[in-house]
């Protein structure tokens, strides 16, 4: 099973393809879109297992990761989605599955994770029936926190994840 495509106002939310790769490449090696998720930007090889990751949820999970592209413009400017990172995290968010986002900085400040999570959410909840999602945010990252509480997630807890504190988000 593919990703459904999904439309929003302004948003087609769609199964990644091989020639999104240097749109992915230059959103995740950008430095300002990394710094509360990674740390660092993410290499040419790891976006390219980014990209695999994708379609390897779809197939087998049933749900994954959207590329999200504008309207306006065709091109691909962010992902979406949900996934099973299986992460070493405690508490654990094994059988959860986990949201994230992540957006080229042009379209930042400008709605376009909101619009894009409510999508996915509205499929995730008419798929699998209100299931509970999970997400961890940098405790820095006060865009990525916003976007999240106006969607209903609500603080679970705080751990640690690879060195950094993350808030763990449940709704």
């Amino acid at each position: 099973m593919g990703a459904p495509v999904i439309e929003t106002d302004r948003l087609i939310l769609r199964a990644h393809r091989l020639d999104d790769f240097p749109a992915l490449e230059a959103i995740w090696g950008d430095p300002a879109v990394a710094r509360f998720i990674r740390g660092n930007p993410s290499t040419r090889e790891e976006c390219w297992a980014r990209l695999l990751r994708y379609s390897g949820h779809w197939e087998l999970l049933g749900f994954g990761f959207w590329a999200v592209q504008s309207k306006d413009s065709a091109r691909l400017i962010g992902d979406v989605g949900f996934a099973d990172w299986a992460r070493d995290i405690s508490p654990s968010l094994d059988g959860l599955p986990e949201a994230g986002w992540a957006f080229s900085t042009e379209v930042h400040g400008r709605g376009i994770a909101t619009e894009a999570l409510n999508a996915a959410l509205a499929w995730m909840d008419e798929k699998f029936g209100a299931k509970t999602t999970a997400c961890i945010i940098g405790t820095q990252n006060t865009a990525s926190i916003r976007v999240a509480l106006k969607l209903g997630y609500q603080e679970y807890c705080r751990s640690e994840f690879k060195g950094s504190q993350v808030i763990q988000y449940r709704r």
